[in-house]
């Protein structure tokens, strides 16, 4: 989605937003004023030679202004590619974290240093690597798989990094047949409902996915027989049970484009529903979702604040990007 050169006026925003059943919050003056800060945060990313990489659970303003809108391993890998000097991350600090760890010479700024992730901060990495010494005495052919959603320090002690959207597939092509998969719990029982392998849980999960029960599913489900069920892997098992498909966020974006189905449920952070919602504006998705609040602290205000005065850079020591580096890299070779 880039914004770049485009200058929308407050009513051309309210218009866009209309369909978001938000009135507190896109009402005609807060689009008007919105408007004006996107208008300078153009002019700052012209001048900084800088790019807005957004996730897909970001505010819909946050939308306006971003050069490319996708998943966490999308916007890192986009950050490599770009020519740009300077990246303004709006996601959470991890994301910012692996964009650096791919694009070191480059500027990786985040716009509010609160914007944490309680899933990636379940798992320390000195209590992984015992763990892993530990279990390694009963299957010496284990491997450490962790999430992307992990910090750089997990990254570097891992043996290969895994998305939502190619886990299966990484861990089915690992010369192993025992895998301690971190931090997620309910992306690991997934998992391990898909292999033969066998699959060893941390004990973490996303607040967020992990508060969506099968109530909230069947509330819909009755009252919708036929609404289509997307449902993302970071969910309880109970709830993934009554899916229709279970996907990635960016892989929901894609399902619902190219599905002949005109009523969808999405199950995972409700800023993903909002971006459906912009993006296919002739179906219709209903949200059994919760709000990341740490997705929610990244605000235009401090996306312009970041740019003004090039504040909360992400600095990584060079060991830890570099062991961080290597299970990227061969996750990107076993995704191939």
């Amino acid at each position: 989605m880039d914004a770049t050169e485009q200058q929308r006026s407050g009513s051309d925003l309210l218009e866009t937003y209309a369909r978001l059943d938000q009135p507190h919050l896109y009402s005609a003056d807060a689009c008007e004023a919105m408007a004006a800060t996107i208008g300078r945060i153009q002019a700052l990313k012209r001048e900084r030679d800088a790019v807005i990489l957004a996730h897909n659970y970001q505010r819909p303003e946050i939308f306006e202004v971003a050069d490319f809108v996708g998943d966490s391993l999308e916007l890192a890998r986009q950050g490599q590619q770009m020519d740009a000097e300077v990246i303004v991350l709006c996601g959470v600090h991890f994301m910012a974290e692996s964009a650096k760890i791919l694009s070191p010479q480059k500027t990786v700024l985040i716009p509010d240093l609160r914007a944490g992730c309680s899933l990636a901060d379940s798992v320390d990495p000195d209590e992984l690597v015992a763990k892993r010494d530990e279990l390694r005495v009963l299957y010496p052919d284990l491997q450490v798989v962790a999430y992307v959603n992990t910090t750089a320090a997990v990254k570097a002690v891992v043996d290969v990094c895994v998305t939502s959207a190619n886990a299966v597939k990484i861990v089915q092509r690992l010369p192993t047949d025992h895998i301690l998969f971190v931090p997620d719990e309910h992306l690991a029982n997934y998992v391990q409902s898909e292999t033969a392998k066998t699959v060893i849980s941390w004990n973490g999960n996303c607040y967020v996915h992990h508060q969506i029960t099968p109530e909230n599913i069947l509330a819909v489900k009755n009252k919708m027989p036929n609404v289509k069920v997307l449902v993302h892997p970071e969910c309880r098992t109970d709830v993934i049970a009554l899916a229709d498909a279970v996907l990635s966020t960016s892989g929901m974006v894609r399902y619902a484009k190219e599905s002949p189905a005109q009523e969808f449920l999405v199950v995972t952070e409700c800023g993903l529903t909002d971006k459906l919602l912009l993006e296919v504006p002739e179906k219709t998705f209903y949200k059994a979702c919760k709000l990341c609040q740490f997705m929610k602290m990244i605000t235009l205000d401090a996306t312009e604040a970041a740019l003004q005065k090039m504040q909360f850079a992400i600095e990584l020591e060079e060991s830890v990007r570099q062991g961080a580096e290597r299970s990227l890299r061969r996750m990107l070779e076993l995704s191939a």
